[in-house]
């Protein structure tokens, strides 16, 4: 039986590939919002950093997020990002 295959992202903070499961990903809508995409699947340009603060704080304070996205993000995303991750 063949083995099924693990999808691999790029951190576009730490530049790891792992699987989608340890990610998270960011999107910009097609209407210019900031959205947290928990199901993987909306519409728009999306960005996977890893599930850690660190790696959170390094794309907030170097504005990673938001030159990948090509847009400006509130401080309420990344707050919300936050969030998820103290979960």
């Amino acid at each position: 039986m063949k083995t099924k295959k693990i999808p691999l992202r790029t951190c576009v903070v730490s530049k790891e590939r792992l699987p989608k499961a340890e990610l998270l990903r960011i999107v910009r809508t097609t209407d210019g919002n900031v959205a947290v995409d928990l199901t993987g699947k909306l519409n728009g340009r999306g960005a996977y950093i890893k599930k850690e603060k660190s790696i959170l704080e390094k794309a907030k304070k170097l504005k990673i997020l938001e030159r990948h996205l090509e847009c400006n993000i509130n401080d309420d995303v990344y707050e919300e990002i936050e969030n998820l991750l103290d979960e």
